[in-house]
Formats: structure tokens, C-alpha cells, sequence
């Protein structure tokens, strides 16, 4: 899948996509919002033009289903949300209480000085991972747009500098320990991510895309990752480093897929 790509689900057949059936696969233009407003709303994104495909699924066909954690509007207006099937027709809130019993251990940190709109790719990310739950670090506004909506079934912090994240994370832990920030930059010094072994807690700390981990941000990390390359780039955008970086997490925590440690090859 491309950057700034979505991918949804339709329903096949019918051309006016009233009913529900079996799912195809739909991908959104960029930047495209799609789901429901804050007050509840089915509605297109400012990226979705009137004679697009839609997204989702139609109104529930026959006697609806049991259950409190099925939203009646959507049950009668249809579910066109950016959410999994096993989430249709469900209730934001449910959906983030379910979502709440399953949360990793990781947390994702990124820091936010210039409104960077990759902010919202990694936030994006952080909920396709189901984070523990994501932390703007400086300027409190920041660029939700790429984030096509998934940040409302997440938990967000905020914190004003690096300081108070590190505040934060002194008693994050279980039992109120400590859990470490590892930043990803590939900085002089910086070491493999490949052959780190990714605590279960942790909380993975992204700059913007330029500048990266800003000095004051570096100086708290516990240890500093780099993504190993094999081009002439110098550096990879931060959305997709920050996919590369909690992917390694799931395949060590989630899958069992232990990394040998070797010797480092520091960032030169």
C-alpha cells in the first residue's frame, strides 16, 4: 500500500451499496476522512467526491441484532467508517472498550513543533498496532488529518516538552515502574533496531520528518534506534519508519520472534 493510502471495505453488487454483503476492498484518495462526525453523523470525507464508491456497509438488513454495543444509527443509516468488520455497526466507545482489553505494551511519542502532517501517519499506525496509547510532545494542536480518524479510538496524551514525558514515564509501568523511551533516528551513534531486543513496555519516540528527534529529546532516551538502509537516501519518511519500528515490537512481543543479538554497527 501506498503512503497516504486507505484501505476499506464496500459492499459488492448492488450499485447504490444499501445492503450488506461481502466485503471488497476500496482504496481512499489521499488524505480522505472517511466515517462519522463527532455528533454521530454518517457522512463523506472533504477527500470523497459525490460519485465515488462508498466505503463500508448499508443499512442492516432484516431484525437488527442484540446487543448494547450496536449503534442504532448505523444499524439504520449504514457504517461507513474506516473500521475492521468485526467492528460494524458497533458504538465508538464500545469499540474503544474492546479495543482497551487487548492494548500492547508499547506507547508512541512523537514530537510536534511545526504541525508536521506525517504526525497523523504515525498516529494511524499506532492504532492498525493498537498502542498503548500515543503522546503529542510540544504544541498541543497538531496535524490530525493523515490520522483519517483513527485517533478517536485511542487514548492521547499531551505533553508540553520532553521533560514531562519523562515525568510521565517514570510510573507508567505495571506496578508503577518505569518504562524506558527509545527514540528512532538515525543519528550518529544511534545502533540497529534490528538487533535490539524492544522491551515489552516501552514508549517509542519519533521526531518530525527533518529534523528528527530534537536535541533536548535525544538527551532522554534511554538508547537512540536506526533503521538500517541499503540505497542512497539518506533517511526514510517518519510515517513509514514509525510502521517499521512497531512492526519489529509485534514481531518480538506478538509473535515470539526473539532478535539475536550480534554485534552493533553503530550509525556512522
Amino acid at each position: 500500500m501506498r503512503w497516504g493510502e486507505s484501505a476499506g471495505t464496500r459492499e459488492a453488487g448492488s450499485a447504490a451499496g444499501d445492503a450488506p454483503g461481502r466485503p471488497v476492498t476500496r482504496v481512499a484518495s489521499v488524505g480522505e476522512e472517511v466515517g462519522r462526525d463527532m455528533v454521530g453523523d454518517v457522512g463523506k470525507g472533504s477527500g470523497e467526491d459525490a460519485g465515488a464508491e462508498q466505503v463500508g456497509v448499508g443499512p442492516w438488513q432484516g431484525p437488527w441484532p442484540a446487543g448494547d454495543h450496536f449503534d442504532p444509527d448505523l444499524l439504520r443509516d449504514g457504517d461507513r467508517r474506516n473500521v475492521v468488520d468485526a467492528y460494524r455497526y458497533w458504538r465508538l466507545d464500545a469499540i474503544v472498550a474492546d479495543l482497551d482489553t487487548r492494548r500492547h505494551g508499547f506507547h508512541v511519542a512523537v514530537e510536534n513543533w511545526g504541525h508536521d502532517f506525517n504526525i497523523g501517519s504515525v498516529i494511524r499506525t499506532a492504532n492498525a498496532f493498537n498502542a498503548a496509547a500515543f503522546h503529542i510532545v510540544g504544541r498541543r494542536r497538531w496535524n490530525r488529518r493523515g490520522a483519517m480518524v483513527t485517533d478517536r479510538y485511542q487514548h492521547e496524551h499531551h505533553h508540553p516538552d520532553p521533560a514531562h514525558l519523562v515525568e510521565w514515564a517514570a510510573t507508567a509501568g505495571a506496578d508503577g515502574r518505569g518504562i524506558p523511551l527509545i527514540g528512532i533516528d538515525n543519528l550518529p551513534g544511534s545502533v540497529p533496531l534490528e538487533t535490539h531486543d524492544l522491551p515489552r513496555e516501552c514508549v517509542l519516540v519519533f521526531g518530525q520528518e527533518g529534523p528528527g528527534l530534537s536535541p533536548g529529546m535525544r538527551a532522554v532516551c534511554e538508547v537512540v534506534l536506526h533503521i538500517e538502509q541499503f540505497g542512497s537516501t539518506r533517511s526514510i519518511n517518519a510515517g513509514a519508519a514509525a510502521a517499521v519500528a512497531m512492526h519489529a515490537w509485534v514481531r518480538r512481543h506478538v509473535f515470539g520472534q526473539a532478535v539475536e543479538s550480534g554485534p552493533a554497527h553503530p550509525s556512522l
